[in-house]
């Protein structure tokens, strides 16, 4: 996939171009996607994304932001997006809705035909809506075609949904309304190296501000490391109440694995909440908790690491 700041065209003459911020790259997203790809596949053209680039914490979206840029690039590549044009949005802002079209649909996207849900927003002050862009588009010569909202359970799919459920740590439900498995890829720090003291070294990773943050919690999770391998992984996620910590963590336990992983960058994908933080009297008590953990993700991935060994 190639990705575009919206200064200059896309490489190819004929887009089908969905439109959004694509935060999760959810269910709903995906049938937009899906949809400009059918298009693309019968017209002898490529599929393309509009996103948008905002820093993280920034009050045009409200709700801490689910994915990284890294990782929601990987999911629309996955998902078959040839181009993917995201400029800051202030770059944009702006711009009246027929500004948008003409500069950025046209002009940028090449677009034919453009794939949007029907609540989708565009122009200075949100003052464009589906049904103008319908008639903006038909006045250009393009298809529009507004998509329902994905459904999950009978409601609607949508980012504010997702980050509502990962509060309340309902993996299994983020998990089915992302279509994969909710993931971190923040860099590998160095930590107070506690665990590896009391025979349970862990990675650590500090959700960034901005990032929205599951529940606390004890979960059962799979790393993936820069060579591929996967490894069962436990992940504590809190303030370690029984070493008094400070501030949040995300620290996982590999049980079986040995190696040096700091400062890479590993996919940390998880797969059920399992049980709550617990401040414990001794360190005993918490090594046999961390235990327990290891060997509920060992029993969950069938006791082993996958895909070779890991370079270290």
């Amino acid at each position: 996939m190639q990705l575009y700041d919206g200064t200059v065209p896309v490489a190819a003459e004929r887009c089908a171009a969905a439109l959004g911020f694509f935060d999760g790259v959810h269910l709903g997203h995906r049938a937009v996607i899906a949809a400009a790809d059918r298009w693309a596949a019968e017209h002898a053209a490529e599929t393309a994304v509009f996103t948008f680039d905002l820093p993280l914490g920034s009050r045009v979206k409200a709700g801490g932001r689910l994915l990284s840029d890294d990782e929601k690039h990987r999911r629309l590549a996955s998902v078959g997006v040839r181009h993917c044009v995201q400029p800051p949005f202030e770059a944009f802002r702006g711009l009246s809705p027929e500004q948008f079209v003409d500069e950025l649909l046209v002009g940028v996207c090449h677009a034919k035909a453009v794939f949007c849900g029907d609540n989708f927003t565009f122009g200075k002050n949100k003052a464009g809506t589906a049904r103008l862009l319908v008639q903006l588009c038909a006045q250009r010569g393009i298809e529009a075609h507004i998509l329902p909202m994905a459904q999950y359970e009978g409601q609607p799919v949508s980012s504010t949904r997702i980050r509502a459920a990962l509060a309340e740590g309902k993996i299994e439900q983020v998990n089915a309304m992302l279509g994969e498995d909710y993931c971190i890829d923040f860099p590998v720090r160095h930590g107070r190296q506690l665990g590896r003291t009391l025979g349970f070294p862990t990675i650590n990773q500090i959700y960034p501000a901005g990032m929205q943050m599951p529940k606390s919690g004890v979960y059962i999770t799979q790393v993936m490391l820069e060579d591929g391998s996967l490894h069962p992984g436990a992940t504590g996620l809190g303030s370690r109440p029984t070493v008094g910590g400070e501030g949040i963590t995300c620290e996982t336990f590999l049980p079986g694995f040995s190696g040096q992983l700091y400062g890479s960058r590993v996919r940390l994908r998880f797969c059920r909440w399992l049980k709550p933080t617990v401040k414990f009297d001794t360190l005993a008590q918490l090594t046999d908790y961390v235990s327990g953990a290891a060997d509920a993700a060992l029993a969950w991935f069938g006791g082993q690491s996958k895909t070779g060994e890991a370079n270290h």
